[in-house]
């Protein structure tokens, strides 16, 4: 399975038998796709070559584990895209393979169903938050059954491209973008989320999947590999991406490309992801952050 995001193209290779999944293998590369798209809502040529060329690495890696069929999705840069065509045909071009391209309800019932494939997150209300580089997906369900999913264009690279970021950003520019998001979730986001939310009979459990939750759960317990079961099991509250978020923005990129279970490549946009959490939690009164490594992958290759 393959995932062509905003920010990255990852992969999952993975054992598939009686509902369950064992993974392989799996690899993250960015591409950045989305760089100069919000201005034009035009994908850039040398980001989509780009994006074909790692799309054509990950599918022979593919090939070369064992794997009897590939897929190739593409999410929020590439339903946006007004030519989303060209891309299409680069990755056809250069692997022979399909694209498709998943509408955010898609995305959103997709992510939900990964997430509550973990038994322990399938007997209980949950909000799971998918941040990306180009949308935020969000879903409230409740025993392994969503009872809402929605994708909002909101997503991290999206944010960084609105904000223009100096090297260190500052708190101003922290400011700026706290407020930017507190009208945001205001205006779009609390209308459709709260009433279901407050329609739970129990308290709800916050769990975030995606780069920037895992990057999260990695600083906090200062994981300078990947290890899926501790990740998992990390509860990260909102006090400690409160304290994160004043440091970092007055860290220069090198600086936080320094920090334990920081991958150097997400060093900028994981300001905005982190932002992007905090506004959330703060917006809807949840303390704590659970982690989820799993999502739109799993539920693909589960089908």
């Amino acid at each position: 399975m393959i995932d062509i995001g905003t920010n990255s193209v990852k992969v999952l290779v993975a054992d598939v038998a009686d509902g369950q999944l064992a993974p392989v293998v799996e690899m993250s590369r960015q591409t950045r796709l989305g760089a100069g798209f919000y201005v034009t809502h035009t994908l850039q040529p040398a980001a989509i070559a780009l994006t074909a060329d790692v799309v054509a690495e990950f599918r022979a890696a593919a090939a070369e584990r064992g794997a009897s069929s590939i897929r190739i999705v593409a999410t929020s840069a590439a339903r946006d895209a007004r030519n989303a065509l060209e891309l299409i045909e680069a990755v056809r071009e250069i692997t022979g393979l399909e694209m498709e391209i998943l509408s955010g309800d898609m995305e959103a019932e997709w992510v939900f169903r990964g997430v509550t494939s973990n038994p322990s997150l399938a007997q209980s209300p949950v909000l799971i938050l998918d941040v990306g580089g180009g949308s935020t997906e969000f879903i409230v369900g409740d025993h392994a059954e969503p009872h809402i999913r929605t994708s909002y264009r909101l997503g991290t690279v999206r944010l960084l491209e609105r904000l223009r970021l100096n090297d260190p950003p500052g708190l101003a520019a922290l400011t700026e973008c706290r407020a930017w998001l507190k009208d945001f979730l205001a205006g779009q986001v609390v209308p459709f989320i709260e009433p279901a939310l407050r329609a739970c009979r129990e308290p709800v459990l916050l769990v975030g999947t995606g780069g920037t939750a895992s990057i999260l759960a990695r600083i906090e317990t200062r994981m300078a590999g990947f290890d899926r079961n501790q990740i998992e099991a990390a509860r990260i509250p909102l006090s400690r991406i409160q304290a994160q978020l004043q440091e970092q923005w007055q860290m220069t990129l090198t600086q936080r490309q320094q920090i334990i279970g920081m991958p150097p490549h997400r060093g900028d946009v994981v300001l905005t992801g982190m932002a992007i959490y905090e506004s959330i939690m703060e917006q809807f009164g949840l303390a704590t952050l659970g982690v989820s490594t799993r999502g739109l992958r799993y539920w693909a290759l589960l089908q």
